[in-house]
């Protein structure tokens, strides 16, 4: 067993629940960890026997243009489609981080983190 990690994926979309949020955007910063059986990549040295991160960043990149109010709605589609489009992850954890959210505060980002045990 492995893990593999992505991190800090920075992206500009436009999440939120009010318009100013949705219509200005933000920036958004995406972490991913995926365990996985990386043993046979350890040997094959072939990527077709690993979890390939340029996927996973592209899908993370394609489902953040996607507006949603909600992080949590967001991090729920790219670990759905992680799991369909990528057949050897066993577990994976998402994080999505809005920096400077608009909450009447000093705050440097606010995280939700689902993990593929959270969409049972």
């Amino acid at each position: 067993m492995g893990k593999i990690k992505i991190k800090n994926i920075r992206v500009f979309a436009h999440h939120g629940c009010l318009k100013e949020e949705t219509a200005i955007g933000s920036e958004y910063s995406v972490d991913v960890g995926i365990r996985s059986n990386l043993s046979k990549a350890s040997f094959s040295d072939k990527l077709a026997d690993t979890v390939d991160y340029v996927h996973i960043n592209r899908i993370v990149k394609e489902e953040m243009k996607l507006p949603s109010k909600l992080l949590e709605h967001v991090a729920r589609r790219i670990l759905e489609r992680m799991l369909s489009e990528l057949t050897n992850i066993i577990e994976a954890e998402v994080s999505v981080s809005k920096l400077n959210p608009p909450i009447n505060g000093d705050v440097e980002m606010v995280s939700v983190i689902l993990n593929t045990k959270d969409l049972e």
